[in-house]
């Protein structure tokens, strides 16, 4: 999960390489990130919607993008805590013209329509940390579970959607919680999840998503920052332990050299190498769960 600690590890990192923040912030933006994600092979074309999802607690903007002929299974998104901006629109295109139906939610419809942050924020700035952050605590294991089955409901309903297939969700860093929530909301539908530098997704408390695992059916892929692991060794090890003991298939991988924040090609800490190969393993997983 976002916090100073790992954020002490992404300052030191800029400081080491001569890269600032903003930045690094400016120099994306500047390219484009579509431009800076590695191009889809066979790339179908697809077709973009900015969609609204009525919940029990009011309307969720989230971007549906699914290709543009045929039925396809769905992919639920949930953005890390600078919410749905335009890193995670490129990362929900991209998954799309991979063959999917894919929702990114804004998980802070609560508070504000997205975007919430400007281009080129940052969690390690101040102003930055001080608009996400009470939204983020706005949020809790009630909300996630109530959120995930209007976000089902809704894709359901679409024709771009194979209700055949089972559906997949992914998180970064905060959604990370959210994924295995999902998992666990829906069941029947949900085959499978990925989590990239999740936190939280193994604690000591009693509402920890871990002890969520053997009320669900699907896959799993829990692709973990090297920092992460380092704050937090045994978290893997419980994971692996919870998915072992419901007898659920569960890929779990420390992935070397990274921080947390290392996927979203709109971060200061983005690894295209790394990035791309958990990228290629999350295809591998909805390409059997998703069949």
């Amino acid at each position: 999960m976002c916090d100073l600690d790992t954020q002490r590890d992404v300052d030191e990192l800029l400081q080491r390489t001569g890269v600032t923040r903003r930045r690094f912030g400016k120099l994306s933006a500047a390219v484009g990130l579509a431009m800076m994600l590695p191009p889809v092979a066979n790339a179908q074309a697809v077709t973009e919607t900015d969609v609204n999802v009525t919940t029990p607690d009011g309307v969720a903007d989230c971007y549906f993008v699914h290709p543009s002929t045929g039925r396809h299974p769905a992919v639920i998104v949930w953005p890390d805590i600078l919410g749905l901006r335009p890193a995670f629109r490129a990362m929900g295109k991209r998954l799309a013209q991979s063959g999917y139906s894919v929702l990114v939610v804004n998980p802070f419809y609560r508070d504000a329509r997205s975007p919430v942050v400007g281009e080129g924020a940052s969690f390690g700035d101040t102003e930055t940390r001080n608009i996400v952050l009470p939204m983020a605590r706005n949020l809790n294991a009630d909300t996630h579970f109530t959120d995930a089955r209007a976000m089902v409901a809704f894709l359901d309903a679409q024709a771009a959607v194979d209700t055949s297939r089972g559906i997949g969700t992914t998180g970064y860093c905060m959604g990370g919680p959210m994924v295995m929530r999902t998992l666990a909301a829906v069941p029947e539908r949900l085959a499978a999840g990925g989590t990239f530098h999740g936190g939280g997704l193994a604690t000591d408390a009693d509402n920890s998503p871990h002890l969520l695992i053997p009320q669900t059916r699907a896959q799993v892929l829990h692709c973990v920052a090297e920092n992460d692991d380092a704050n937090d060794p045994e978290a893997k090890n419980t994971l692996r332990t919870a998915y072992a003991a419901a007898g659920l298939g569960a890929e779990i991988e420390v992935y070397a050299g990274t921080l947390h924040g290392w996927c979203p090609p709109d971060s200061a800490v983005y690894d295209e190498a790394q990035a791309e190969r958990a990228w290629s393993r999350l295809l591998n997983l909805f390409s059997t769960a998703l069949a």
